[in-house]
């Protein structure tokens, strides 16, 4: 679970002020992240010897790795390690940059991907052991100086997490991931079908990009994606075979203790876990997505990373610090921004005090934010690494040479604004929470209710969801980022809730959340909230949104289905913004019980079988069921 950031340690000793302007504070840095500067390259791009080799694992398996060279007779090293091909056009042309500059690179195939052996891929869960492999046969080299960095973003963040685990990892920057510290109570839906059949090798494994093969899938994405599971799936009867134990347990304990026993075994045990509980020959994201199923709601996707059944010795065992990047409409900001919060609270001071966390505005792989896009270049940016060698190299060189406190603990992109901001904290210090309360007719205001009796109604059928409309996603169908969402509103089985015009500008910088009273017809069903700025011209620019599952409205709890009609107090987590709403705008909470395809579809039956049912839900906003957003406010 996220840290109480109460208890969160101060992230550094330099003294710049909370949300400040980056530019009063580092110009260089503003200008990096702004439009970045062209690389000081040390050598042409024909004096970089490339070549491939093949780096055996403690078991054997023997992956393909690349190496860049540059002309010198040690270096400087950057590993990356990828399932998308190592020697892709787009990736091979940042690492031959990256050598250009003097240092030598390694690039390999994650196992079961590319060139890799062996023949099929288990997703996730050989790369904390690999990386590790991979780590120890760079400090074994000749050409290695000394001084290794990771770079790369989404799966290739991933394994810089892995990386750092090995004691002669040296900085790590992770783009757009974090290590499952924070769960989602529905799953994700759209893209991974696509993923789970287009990315490594295998049984079922087209030759198609995950972006073409999505769009291929659209139809049968649209399709599929109805949930109604009993609130604990029976285990496999070949996972009970194995572990005949399990039977005798209370459900609740037995999904703790195969966590647990699952955390202590060497990878190849895992995968063999995993395919008997799922009934599998191999491992794909769909299936790590299904896995809470298996071993509880409160283990995340990403928590398949670094397995361990105390999360917070993980983080304590990392060796390098990291310069975290996420953009604020990625798919996975809450997680990133959670295991920031995390990774401050318990990791060493050596690495606390040197990691340094940056927010853009951009989605998991293009721009997000598109507001004053033709006056701001970084809107248009997508902050991954081909894009952006210059803010990398001069991230390793601040750690080579021991001056990373130049760099803000915090540096974030302030929507509305358009600016680039520095904090030694994240939320920034100053940042305050304030309240916003659901009223009659369709209003936000910032006074508490004084009636009784004041609520709102819709109804979610499962067979017409509320659409996925932009936002924190990643799609090559769906429209990503900032999107005017005006049309949905109008969707009967949508409320919409707004203030009056503002007179006076107001930040929102930091997380965001919803206590919503409710009731529902069914016994299970699910409740999502977006947050969008309304302009004077009537559209509503999304910027954030989040969703609950009701079975699984206790956070460190067990799975617990609704009285029908029953007043329940919710909380829903809309993650985090950073966004100056402006004079004369307003401020628009949208509730439904959909983002789909984003997200799976409840059939609001609580597990019991039948047909999809429609649910009628009732939302409440009186006096003693004060229906609020809580906001994260800069003064």
């Amino acid at each position: 679970m996220p840290p109480d950031p109460a208890k969160r340690h101060p992230a550094s000793n330099h003294s710049h002020v909370d949300s400040s302007r980056l530019a009063e504070v580092s110009p260089e840095l503003e200008r990096l992240v702004t439009t970045g500067v062209e690389p000081a390259y040390r050598y042409a791009a024909e004096a970089i010897r490339c070549e491939t080799t093949w780096v055996a694992m403690r078991d054997g398996n023997r992956l393909a790795t690349d190496l860049y060279l540059p002309p010198q007779p040690n270096a400087p090293t950057i590993a990356v390690r990828t399932p998308y091909g190592r020697a892709s056009a787009k990736l091979a042309g940042a690492l031959i940059a990256l050598a250009r500059c003097g240092y030598a690179v390694v690039s390999q195939d994650c196992r079961g991907t590319g060139g890799s052996e062996p023949d099929s891929w288990d997703y996730y869960v050989y790369e904390r052991e690999d990386s590790y492999d991979l780590v120890e046969w760079i400090t074994n080299q000749a050409w290695f100086d000394g001084f290794l960095a990771g770079c790369g973003g989404s799966y290739l963040g991933a394994t810089q997490w892995c990386m750092a685990l090995h004691p002669h990892t040296s900085v790590i920057a992770p783009e757009v991931c974090g290590l499952g510290v924070s769960p989602h109570t529905v799953r994700c839906h759209m893209f991974i079908n696509a993923y789970a059949r287009s990315v490594g090798k295998g049984q079922g494994r087209l030759a198609v990009s995950t972006d073409e093969l999505e769009r291929h899938m659209l139809e049968e994405t649209l399709a599929g994606g109805y949930f109604n599971e009993p609130l604990y799936q029976p285990f496999s009867s070949e996972l009970l075979r194995a572990f005949p134990s399990l039977g005798d347990m209370l459900p609740a304990a037995a999904r703790r203790w195969l966590w647990q026993h699952y955390c202590s075994l060497e990878p190849a045990k895992r995968a063999k876990l995993i395919k008997l509980a799922l009934g599998r020959d191999a491992i794909t994201v769909v299936d790590v997505e299904a896995l809470p199923a298996v071993f509880g709601h409160q283990i995340a996707h990403d928590a398949h990373l670094l397995p361990h059944p105390e999360p917070a010795e993980v983080l304590r065992n990392l060796h390098a610090p990291a310069l975290m990047i996420t953009g604020w409409y990625d798919w996975f900001l809450n997680d990133a921004l959670a295991t920031w919060a995390a990774l401050q609270q318990e990791a060493s001071e050596s690495v606390r005090s040197r990691s340094r966390l940056l927010i853009t505005p951009s989605a998991h792989n293009m721009p997000g934010y598109q507001e004053g896009r033709k006056e701001r270049p970084e809107l248009s940016r997508v902050f991954r690494t081909r894009h952006m060698i210059d803010l990398l190299l001069t991230w390793y060189q601040a750690a080579r040479t021991g001056e990373l406190e130049k760099w803000p603990t915090v540096t974030y992109y302030l929507m509305g604004a358009n600016e680039w901001h520095a904090a030694s904290a994240w939320p920034p210090a100053n940042a305050r929470p304030r309240c916003v309360f659901l009223g009659p007719s369709g209003t936000l205001t910032w006074q508490a209710p004084e009636t009784a009796s004041s609520w709102d109604e819709y109804d979610y059928d499962p067979r017409d969801p509320t659409p996925t409309i932009g936002g924190s996603i990643i799609s090559s169908v769906y429209p990503v980022g900032s999107v005017d969402v005006s049309g949905l509103e109008r969707r009967p089985d949508v409320l919409t809730y707004t203030t009056g015009a503002l007179e006076h500008d107001l930040d929102v910088v930091g997380a965001i959340r919803l206590i919503l009273y409710a009731s529902s017809s069914a016994t299970d069903t699910d409740f999502a909230a977006r947050l969008s700025e309304v302009l004077p011209d009537g559209r509503a620019i999304q910027l954030q949104a989040g969703m609950l599952r009701a079975r699984f409205r206790h956070e460190s709890g067990e799975p617990q289905l609704l009285e029908p009609e029953r007043i329940y107090r919710l909380e829903i987590d809309l993650w985090a913004t950073a966004n100056r709403f402006k004079a004369g705008n307003r401020l628009r909470l949208d509730i439904s019980s959909a983002d789909f395809p984003r997200f799976d579809r409840n059939m609001n039956r609580g597990g019991t079988a039948g047909d999809p049912v429609v649910a009628h839900q009732t939302i409440f906003h009186d006096r003693e069921h004060p229906s609020h957003l809580i906001l994260s406010v800069i003064p």
